[in-house]
């Protein structure tokens, strides 16, 4: 038996051994340079975090101190108030209560106070009453509206103001008697929205401006020759006299373009400016409102004899090296309307990234015009992000052969944006889908004709989902970085974004020109949410252009096109995300018909949220209205349309 025990004992110490052994071992804190470089790299990350928290704290404090500044000014210039020099939320809410007959002590406390008691009038009840008398004299002497308890209301206060607001105590003891009034009745309170609901539906169909619904603005674009490509302003006095003649019209403004092409043409950041000042001087003369468009891309006219202004010719010297600054087809063709995407933090622009020197010329702009933001001239700023200056993708170029209604093609084939396809592939775990579809057709194709457009096609296998995805998302990161940095440059000024209208083979399942041009939106999702939302996150305004289609009905329909669907989709996925919409009309029109399709756009009176554009960017085929006087009749009527002076429906009669 001592054996056995010692057996097991044996046992025991080789057990307990073996366990010490295959204990895990606990991990080697760092010393050293290693601690150094660790601790090093989660501080330099926090750092930059907390640093750039800082940024946005002193942005949003910013504009919430001009935005006061502003209402004080208001309220001292127009209201007569008489505030202290450096008055807070609280004196304004005191000022604006004793204003409506309020009472605010000195704590802070706001009450509306009785008129004095009538007794003579009528019997009073006993003190122990838990009715008070107070009510029913009010009720005997006013209106029954005014004998409702009385509200403060702070709507539209901030919320951080609403902190300083002293709400009175309820009295629930006495809160079971409110509904004896007959002011709170049911049939009280039903009457009063009966009343309000039969207002609401005699304005229903009304546009004009008397009725309480908004005017739409127009604003003007002015023609792209205006400046010439040394940055003079071409016939001063004709422009003046064009000018002038757009607001008698009462044109709220115009649209100018500010060309990247011209301004810093010859050396970096080396900016000429003299044109367009001398051009702003002549639109404050004509006491026009002004929109200035940062135009990143090229233009080449539509008409001979038309001004070309290609990108900077400093850009397009480092282009000869180095050609996959510019956006590439499968095929290998560089387009040189606007710089790829993928250079957006590539310091190959002599030393600076794709979206610093986008903030450098922003900068310049906003420096050199000061004193038109100061003064309000400058309405609001719109952002070129990609081909035309719109948020797309350059997939159908004259240049390249694209005819209607083509597909076009992926634009993805220059090494920067290779190496990021590859980099997602590789994070997805599948580094062969590191590749653009093989199957996707060319330019003019139509989309029966590819494997992966056609119906049940590659776009939506794993590896057509996955690329698509990818495609779109870039499109969208680079809107979300150079909004980040034009909203740092143009603080407080309106930002506006420009989306095309990609409609045709909109009726078949893959919606194959949307696809190449950035827009992920087959019929089974929808593709431009999560571009609100980034449009959303930087409060920029939507301009969608649409209106006026440049091809025949036969082509249109021989393209499966749907304009009004693709126009009724982004609209109102724009107006669900919160965001402002503008129009843009595709081609002049200068007939009724025309007019009266932007107006329904512009005013839709079948939408149920009764919703309607912003602004309405009007574009001119030729120098100007002044030399089509035929069209002007119909030009003023519509204006007056838009502005809700006459009702939308006279414009056919």
């Amino acid at each position: 038996m001592n054996n056995s025990g010692s057996v097991l004992k044996q046992d025991l110490e080789h057990s307990d051994q073996s366990s010490d052994q295959f204990q895990p071992q606990p991990q080697r804190r760092p010393r050293g340079f290693a601690a150094t470089a660790a601790a090093g790299a989660g501080e330099s990350k926090g750092r930059k975090e907390r640093e750039r928290e800082k940024e946005r704290t002193k942005l949003r404090e910013r504009h919430r101190r001009a935005i006061t500044s502003r209402m004080l000014a208001g309220l001292r210039q127009y209201g007569n108030f008489t505030l202290p020099a450096r008055a807070d939320m609280n004196d304004v809410l005191a000022a604006l209560a004793r204003e409506a007959g309020w009472t605010v002590e000195a704590d802070g406390t706001t009450y509306r106070p009785s008129p004095p008691p009538q007794l003579a009038s009528f019997a009073v009840r006993p003190v122990e009453s838990p009715v008070s008398a107070t009510p029913l004299k009010n009720c005997a002497m006013k209106s029954p509206l005014d004998c409702q308890p009385p509200i403060l209301r702070v709507e539209s206060l901030s919320p951080a103001s609403l902190d300083s607001v002293v709400v009175p105590e309820r009295d629930t003891k006495n809160e079971k008697f409110a509904n004896s009034s007959p002011v709170n009745s049911p049939d009280c309170l039903e009457a009063d929205h009966l009343m309000h609901d039969m207002h609401a539906v005699d304005n229903e169909n009304d546009f004009t401006g008397t009725s309480g619904i908004p005017c739409v603005p127009v604003y003007v674009m002015l023609p792209t020759g205006v400046i010439n490509t040394l940055c003079q302003l071409v016939d001063e006095a004709c422009m003046r006299q064009e000018l002038m003649h757009l607001k008698s019209l009462n044109v709220d403004g115009v649209i100018v373009e500010c060309w990247w092409g011209i301004v810093e043409q010859w050396s970096p950041q080396k900016y000429a400016w003299t044109g367009y000042r001398d051009l702003f001087n002549l639109i404050r003369e004509a006491n026009l409102k002004l929109q200035v468009v940062m135009a990143f891309h090229e233009y080449w006219g539509n008409r001979a004899g038309d001004i070309q202004i290609p990108l900077p010719k400093w850009v397009l010297e480092i282009g000869k090296d180095n050609v996959d600054i510019f956006f590439t087809d499968r095929e290998g063709r560089r387009n040189t309307e606007c710089l790829s995407w993928g250079i957006d933090k590539e310091r190959v622009l002599k030393g600076r990234t794709g979206i610093e020197v986008y903030f450098d010329f922003m900068r310049s702009f906003r420096m050199e015009f000061d004193d038109l933001f100061t003064e309000g001239l400058i309405s609001a700023v719109q952002i070129g992000l990609g081909a035309s200056g719109q948020l797309k993708y350059p997939s159908f170029p004259d240049r390249m052969g694209w005819r209607y209604p083509g597909i076009g093609e992926f634009q993805c084939y220059d090494k920067y944006l290779q190496q990021s396809l590859r980099k997602a592939a590789k994070e997805r775990g599948h580094s062969f889908w590191a590749r653009g579809p093989d199957n996707a057709g060319q330019y003019n194709s139509r989309p029966n004709e590819t494997g992966f457009f056609c119906e049940r096609g590659d776009y939506d296998s794993y590896y057509g989902r996955f690329f698509l995805q990818w495609y779109s998302k870039t499109l969208i990161e680079h809107a979300d970085n150079v909004l980040s940095l034009a909203t740092l440059a143009f603080e407080e000024t309106q930002i506006v974004v420009k989306i095309p209208a990609v409609y045709w083979w909109y009726k078949t399942s893959g919606h194959a020109p949307e696809l190449t041009a950035g827009f992920y939106n087959p019929t089974n999702q929808n593709g431009y949410s999560p571009i609100f939302d980034v449009l959303k996150k930087h409060s920029v305004t939507l301009t969608f252009v649409c209106v006026g289609l440049p091809f025949s009905p036969a082509e249109n329909d021989e393209a499966l096109a749907d304009s009004e669907a693709l126009c009724w989709q982004v609209l109102n996925s724009a107006w669900d995300h919160g965001l402002n919409v503008a129009g843009q009309n595709v081609l002049p029109c200068y007939d009724r018909d025309g007019y009266s399709r932007i107006i329904e756009m512009a005013k839709p009176r079948n939408h149920p949220d009764r919703r309607h554009l912003s602004f309405f960017a009007y574009q001119l085929s030729a120098p100007g209205l002044v030399q089509r006087e035929y069209c002007l009749p119909d030009f003023d009527y519509f204006i007056k349309c838009m502005h809700g002076e006459v009702a939308a429906a006279e414009l056919h009669g």
